[in-house]
């Protein structure tokens, strides 16, 4: 049924939560704000970050901006790698690049990061394209990343395309280019949210995932 599959990054093939959160405490302690609660700020896995820091603390647009350079002294030298990947991520990406279909990423992170910690991780080599924000903040918003990947990727049916992702933000994104989407329940999103805003299919394990992916 599909032959292009999206993953999303955060939350969707790593866990990533540890140097995300530490990135972000970082960032707003340059502020004067301490974080007593590590999962306070697990609601910025996902999210485009000057959007978060906006939506959650009130910063302006400058302020925001200043937080997400403050963001990317920590995240560039210890964040990016105080990561995992999921159990079983890596045999999923081997069969989809064995079967023939294409995987691409599609994150809201910069994309140098994506490919440094794709890299690290022994994952770049399954997919056919790495495709994130750009540093200057544009390119941020999930729809804009799918659009980018379709155009560059040269993709022109998008019934064949579905995008995978953990958050809302994937979900709507997907929909907005009118790709089909499955959220998954082991990253930062739960079902809730993936059921609200529409997803196609909800996954809760990565072997939930091989039914969606592989049918015929």
């Amino acid at each position: 049924m599909y032959d292009v599959i999206l993953f999303d990054l955060d939350g969707t093939l790593t866990d990533s939560g540890l140097g995300i959160t530490n990135s972000v405490a970082y960032s707003l302690k340059k502020f004067g704000i301490e974080i007593a609660d590590r999962t306070e700020l697990y609601k910025f896995i996902g999210p485009p970050l000057r959007e978060s820091f906006e939506k959650y603390y009130g910063f302006s647009p400058e302020e925001a901006g200043k937080a997400v350079k403050y963001y990317r002294e920590y995240y560039a030298d210890k964040g990016l790698f105080e990561n995992t990947v999921y159990e079983g991520i890596e045999d999923l990406l081997k069969e989809i690049r064995d079967s023939g279909k294409r995987a691409i990423v599609a994150t809201s992170k910069p994309e140098v990061f994506a490919k440094r910690i794709l890299e690290h991780f022994g994952l770049a080599k399954y997919f056919a394209d790495i495709v994130g924000a750009n540093l200057d903040e544009t390119r941020t918003k999930k729809d804009e990343v799918i659009a980018h990947v379709l155009e560059s990727c040269e993709i022109p049916d998008r019934s064949k395309v579905l995008m995978v992702g953990d958050r809302e933000h994937d979900i709507l994104g997907a929909k907005k280019m009118g790709l089909d989407s499955l959220g998954v329940l082991f990253g930062y999103g739960d079902y809730e949210e993936l059921k609200r805003v529409g997803a196609t299919y909800i996954a809760e394990t990565v072997r939930d995932i091989y039914p969606v992916v592989f049918a015929p």
